[in-house]
């Protein structure tokens, strides 16, 4: 049997046709524009989210046995918020992750409503990306389409609910939204009135292996498939991404190097960090994990090459870096503000230590360099709850260089394996659409069976002792800047 995993990105939407036994048969990619009102601010529509997928399942069929596709289901951006009127209708553009317009509510949430009661409610505090103090946002600043709302949902449950009828969410998606009791895997009472809201306008949450539903008629019509076809409930991209790379049991760890970045350590019990520097959410595979979330990753990169150098060859620029661990300049890696652990909207990104003699590999070493220290800086919390991580799955369009994966293996000292599909939400979406029509029996039997490491990068004693100085630098700079990001607001 076939089994389609959609990948509801930032930039694009990444459609994966595979087979029950791992084998990944077609890719497709399409993308939707974003879109910045106002400095900090990041939105996008969601019927072109619809509109593309549509779209690239079609193109994603195309030449194949359409009766033998048997499920689908989702890996997906997290925290955003979607609003939908009595008809189900969209009311407003879709308010993103990496937005960052909520400092007040945050700050509300945080300082009146206190951090002790949020974590005892959601086992996580605000952030500004969370989807909680969007809905207060929006109370506040836009009544009139607050008082039409209806249902609230995330940007791959949109999808789900276009496809099936069914408002629903998955346990780890919904950990980020700041609503959702993570320990007892239900929405909070308490938060649900704290914003204002009724648990009716939230969908039904299942596990993200559970099947929610079925293709509408006319879905199944105009896609050619048979209105048989299950669709699970999937998962937030990361925890997504955490089964395509076998991320799945006690102790294992995945970093992601997309947009965002993220350190994700899986847990099959319930934790807390004390001071919630690390997210404390549901797991796919119906466990629990640890995640620290630095909001630019490989988009800093992005930024670097295409507007600043302004080449599209990451690899000819990343071939004159040749000396590691020996780079005076150092970057904040913080274009849309920060996540964890420092958990401020208002920090900015920051070149720093440049000199006469310093050359353009010097700026594109320190962009690298400083995405895996914000990384190193979240392993460190978890290294301050008695977590003790040797080695670590890699996934991301930043997985790709070489050259990235060996300052990454060197900063953090683990060693770095490298899954031989390296299709990080998409992959993983399929895996769990196979698992809800029992293709597997368990996210861990599919894990097991289909992932597979073809490489493994070992940290060098002598340039991780180098980048271990060149961290204990890099973390004094932050706390120098703070004051200042606020200043230059």
């Amino acid at each position: 049997m076939l089994y389609i995993g959609i990948d509801l990105g930032t930039s694009a939407v990444k459609l994966l046709l595979m087979e029950g036994d791992g084998t990944i048969r077609n890719i497709v990619t399409r993308e939707y524009p974003l879109y910045f009102p106002k400095p900090g601010w990041s939105e996008q529509k969601p019927e072109d989210w619809y509109e593309e997928t549509m779209q690239g399942l079609k193109e994603l069929l195309e030449g194949f046995d359409r009766e033998q596709v048997a499920g689908i289901s989702f890996g997906g951006q997290m925290h955003g918020l979607v609003i939908l009127d009595e008809k189900d209708e969209v009311i407003r553009p879709a308010i993103l992750w990496n937005d960052g317009r909520t400092t007040e509510e945050c700050d509300y949430l945080n300082q009146v409503i206190g951090k002790e009661k949020l974590s005892a409610y959601t086992a996580n505090i605000a952030f500004a990306g969370f989807t909680a103090p969007k809905i207060l946002w929006v109370r506040d600043k836009e009544p009139e389409n607050f008082a039409r709302i209806r249902k609230i949902m995330l940007p791959k449950d949109y999808l789900a609910y276009k496809l099936t009828g069914v408002h629903c969410t998955d346990v780890s998606d919904a950990s980020g939204m700041l609503l959702l009791d993570v320990k007892n895997r239900c929405w909070s009472k308490e938060m649900c009135e704290i914003c204002h809201i009724s648990e009716e306008m939230l969908p039904q949450v299942f596990e993200s292996y559970e099947c929610v539903g079925r293709l509408l008629p006319e879905i199944a019509a105009e896609l050619g498939l048979s209105e048989g076809v299950k669709v699970a409930a999937g998962a937030g991209d990361n925890a997504s991404a955490a089964v395509a790379t076998g991320t799945v049991g006690d102790g294992s760890c995945n970093i992601s190097l997309g947009t965002s970045g993220t350190i994700f350590i899986s847990s099959d019990k319930f934790g807390v960090d004390q001071n919630n520097a690390l997210h404390s959410f549901c797991d796919a595979n119906g466990a629990y994990h640890l995640m620290g979330c630095m909001l630019s990753a490989a988009s800093c990169n992005k930024w670097w090459m295409d507007e600043i150098i302004g080449t599209r060859d990451y690899g000819k620029e990343q071939a004159d870096i040749t000396k590691l661990g020996e780079n005076h300049v150092y970057y904040l890696p913080y274009l849309m503000g920060e996540r964890s652990p420092h958990n401020n909207p208002h920090a900015r990104a920051t070149f720093i230590g440049m000199t006469m003699d310093t050359a353009r590999a010097d700026m594109t070493q320190a962009v690298l360099e400083g995405v895996a220290f914000a990384l190193r800086d979240s392993l460190e919390v978890a290294k301050s709850l008695g977590i003790q991580i040797e080695r670590t799955k890699i996934c991301g369009g930043g997985a790709k260089s070489p050259l990235w994966k060996k300052i990454i293996a060197n900063v953090l000292n683990v060693s770095v394996d490298v899954p031989e599909t390296e299709e990080g939400p998409s992959l993983g979406g399929a895996m769990l659409a196979a698992v809800a029509c029992g293709e597997y029996e368990s996210v861990e039997a599919a894990a097991a069976q289909i992932v597979r490491v073809k490489d493994t990068v070992e940290p060098e004693p002598e340039l991780a002792a180098k980048y271990e100085a060149r961290y204990a630098q890099f973390k004094q700079i932050y706390p120098v800047c703070k004051d200042l990001f606020e200043a230059l607001l």
